[in-house]
């Protein structure tokens, strides 16, 4: 079964997705599983995992509304607010939906790097550990060294590294990314999407741009830790789904264990099955 590990909806009327506006060009528009089902179908995806995009409770419920009209939605990650400790009842409501798989902070917006090391956010890790939900780090290579002293304080939450944790591929910038990301890799059991890599990448990229960083995660994390996404429609800001899809196929196609960064990695990850 082909998965994709990483997608969004969103309706801009809803009012609480702050980072877009019109400047944000192609995708300053709706985007839900009507525009979505095509690239399914042509590429033979049948499941795909549903990340959050506003920083709201309230964008996370109406995620988990689509998820319940949408049959190939297989997983959903919200948002909670790890400053206020009364969320933990939203964790707990959500943790009884069947496609509901963990949250996901806008870590990358935040100034302090080392934010998910307060010691104040203790009892949300400590939630999502009990109720077995995961932890989605959506950073950039500065929250690297905070990403690795989070896997080790709490050794038992399943964390996902969300878009190989944006390289600055367009900057052609390969350290201390990679050295980092692969301490992070040899020493925890974290997993990490294979997803947003085009977004980092310059404007007109080709496959030869972003093999350097596929290659390294390939290596670092190995194809059972490692799952595709899309990061649809915020892949429309550099190229697509389809140019995406056919690069990393092209990428990845011979190596072994191909099949389980296409689909099994998150099959098993976000139960899917």
């Amino acid at each position: 079964m082909l998965v994709d590990a990483h997608q969004h909806f969103w309706s801009i009327a809803r009012g609480d997705y702050g980072w877009l506006s019109a400047k944000s060009g192609p995708i300053y528009r709706d985007f839900l599983p009507a525009d979505l089902a095509p690239h399914l179908r042509r590429h033979g995806i049948a499941k795909t995992v549903l990340v959050q995009a506003a920083p709201t409770t309230e964008e996370t419920d109406y995620l988990l509304r689509l998820a319940d009209e949408t049959a190939w939605v297989g997983a959903v990650v919200g948002w909670v607010d790890f400053e206020r400790p009364d969320h933990l009842s939203h964790l707990k409501r959500w943790s009884r939906h069947p496609k509901f798989r963990g949250v996901r902070p806008m870590i990358q917006d935040l100034p302090d790097p080392a934010w998910v090391l307060d010691p104040a956010l203790d009892w949300a890790f400590r939630a999502l550990q009990d109720l077995d939900l995961h932890f989605e780090f959506l950073g950039l290579p500065v929250h690297l060294d905070a990403a690795g002293a989070l896997l080790q304080r709490y050794p038992r939450l399943t964390i996902v590294l969300d878009h190989g944790m944006k390289p600055r591929v367009r900057d052609r910038a390969f350290e201390p990314w990679a050295s980092s990301i692969g301490a992070i890799a040899n020493a925890t059991h974290a997993y990490c999407k294979l997803s947003g890599l085009v977004t980092e990448a310059p404007p007109g990229w080709n496959a030869s741009d972003i093999k350097p960083y596929v290659d390294h995660l390939l290596q670092a994390f190995g194809p059972d830790r490692l799952m595709w996404g899309s990061d649809w429609p915020v892949v429309n800001l550099n190229g697509g789904f389809d140019a995406w899809r056919k690069a990393t196929l092209e990428l990845i196609g011979a190596c072994a264990g191909s099949d389980q960064i296409l689909g099994g990695t998150a099959r098993r990850v976000y139960r899917l099955d």
